[in-house]
């Protein structure tokens, strides 16, 4: 694959940013992505992926941006990803360290973790949009990265397969919003039940959907301030 491609009007990723580093001596190179940064639930999860320098198999222009994957497909291309990459490593950061730190400063730590989690270290780092500061490794935050660079593309698969397989666990602890559905992202249905519901212990109560549900129920039902004057009246 040289260059970038269009296949059935999406853009396919190339190994273009792999070439060039590995032109300059780099050899485990670490493809950086998340998934679930905008949804409202759960964790923000980060996967890292070190890909051998040559690869030749027939799967390899079904790689895409994982939004732009079927459910199936992904789950297919993530079990060949497995097969084939030198090394994978996931992070994650829960919805109490989203809401307490901001999801950008929770992402970078998911990131982090990613690539701590990888049996071999990596030499050099390419990241969809990001730049990680505290790893001190050369990198490159490139934008669309996930849509132009063969490594992220593929830490988007492992990232999202990862994170949707867990909001399916999720949906059996907390049923009745529909997190194995919609994965946890603001669809009218998932606000619909979060009306109903109120939030559950892993909504992220930062994010502006969730506060208002919080803030509309509060209002309506008012905490019963007599167990606050029973206790100042022992």
């Amino acid at each position: 694959m040289k260059g970038v491609r269009l296949t059935n009007n999406l853009q396919t990723p190339s190994f273009a940013e792999e070439k060039l580093l590995e032109a300059q001596g780099y050899q485990r190179i670490a493809g950086i992505d998340e998934a679930g940064r905008g949804a409202l639930v759960g964790p923000v999860v980060a996967a890292a992926v070190i890909l051998p320098c040559h690869i030749d198999t027939p799967w390899l222009n079904q790689v895409k941006d994982s939004k732009q994957l079927s459910p199936a497909t992904r789950e297919l291309l993530f079990h060949h990803i497995h097969e084939i990459a030198i090394s994978v490593g996931i992070g994650m950061a829960a919805n109490e360290l989203i809401d307490a730190q901001g999801i950008i400063k929770a992402t970078r730590l998911a990131m982090q973790l990613a690539i701590d989690q990888l049996s071999l270290a990596p030499q050099s780092l390419l990241i969809d949009y990001m730049l990680l500061p505290e790893v001190p490794l050369p990198q490159k935050g490139i934008t669309n990265g996930d849509k132009l660079c063969f490594s992220i593309a593929c830490a988007s698969i492992m990232a999202k397969v990862t994170r949707d397989q867990l909001m399916i666990e999720f949906d059996k602890i907390y049923p009745g919003y529909g997190l194995a559905q919609h994965k946890g992202y603001g669809t009218k249905k998932h606000l619909a039940c979060l009306h109903q519901l109120g939030p559950s212990p892993i909504h992220r109560r930062s994010f502006k959907p969730v506060r208002e549900v919080i803030q509309s129920r509060l209002a309506t039902y008012p905490p019963d301030p007599l167990p606050l004057l029973r206790e100042g009246g022992m």
